[in-house]
């Protein structure tokens, strides 16, 4: 800490993590560090499937490659940090570092929260709108939705932090969490964080709210879509394709909902630390999963890979 104006200024703050469990610090760093090698893994390798392949070249995979990157993000911006830190007496993050944690990370969420609409109303315009859709979805308005969500959630992130940046720490510096979020930071704040709650509120409602309310509209156009067919075999199969997106859904949007949309005089440390966990590492890993188990499509690409590649490694073996 130093001293300025007559008033202790926090220059670093202590991130407690997971010290109140010593006797699970082994235990829970190779957990962690598993689900992170995974989710790199995994969501890499999606990517890298729908990129290099011709028959993934549709709007809902080029999203999907996009929720991929914010999952990514999203895990590397905490796991990292945590885990270079597990093993140390003291953890400690700089003011300068633990805003700017909080402004990825929050970046990167606030983005996932578009890109999850942008995929709901991809799926209404395919189930709802099959002769307008390769106009809707054209690949210059995709990449603009892109932008915008990008945009969006990094521009709202940028609002919160710039306010978290602006208020006065200058008592205790020791963070009950195991990274930078914005509740157990303003928890230490001694000035006035009304404004910044109030903003932080109206930005999650606007971002989180609008991006529900467009799921919602989305899903409900599609719901009498998927009625109005006659054969159940029929309804059974347009409803599948938005199965996976609709577990991602909600996953993503009640974990987010639990932490951030609650009043104060519900706020509980250990909590929320647990579905931070849950939301930060768990639903980042089993995202590219879920789409990629349910989906035929990314299968049928897989097997397709997998034979391509015996038969090259074939004829370089064979002597003719």
């Amino acid at each position: 800490m130093s001293r300025g104006r007559n008033t202790t200024v926090v220059t670093e703050f202590i991130l407690l993590g997971f010290s109140d469990h010593p006797e699970l610090r082994t235990f829970l760093y190779v957990l962690f560090l598993v689900i992170y090698l995974v989710t790199v893994t995994w969501n890499l390798g999606l990517s890298s499937l729908i990129k290099i392949s011709p028959h993934l070249q549709i709007p809902m995979y080029f999203f999907l490659r996009h929720l991929s990157f914010t999952d990514m993000g999203f895990s590397s911006t905490v796991i990292p940090k945590m885990l270079s830190d597990f093993f140390k007496e003291q953890t400690t993050i700089s003011f300068m570092g633990c805003v700017t944690q909080y402004f990825v990370f929050s970046g990167f969420g606030l983005t996932e929260c578009c890109i999850l609409a942008a995929m709901a109303y991809d799926r209404y315009a395919a189930i709802c709108t099959p002769l307008l859709y390769t106009t809707v979805m054209s690949p210059s308005v995709c990449r603009k939705m892109v932008v915008a969500a990008y945009m969006g959630g990094f521009l709202s992130g940028l609002t919160q932090t710039g306010l978290l940046y602006q208020q006065d720490f200058c008592g205790p510096n020791v963070i009950h969490h195991f990274f930078c979020d914005l509740r157990p930071l303003l928890a230490l704040s001694c000035s006035d964080t009304s404004t910044t709650q109030v903003v932080a509120f109206v930005v999650g409602v606007i971002i989180g709210m609008m991006s529900v309310l467009v799921v919602l509209l989305s899903y409900g156009y599609i719901t009498v879509a998927v009625l109005m067919i006659r054969s159940a075999r029929g309804r059974y199969k347009t409803f599948a394709t938005c199965a996976s997106h609709l577990t991602c859904v909600i996953l993503y949007y009640g974990s987010g909902f639990f932490v951030y949309m609650r009043l104060n005089s519900s706020y509980s440390e250990s909590r929320d630390k647990v579905v931070s966990l849950f939301y930060s590492m768990l639903i980042p890993m089993v995202n590219p999963l879920i789409y990629s188990l349910r989906n035929r499509e990314i299968l049928d690409t897989l097997k397709r890979l997998k034979e391509k590649k015996v038969v090259v490694l074939f004829q370089c073996l064979s002597p003719f």
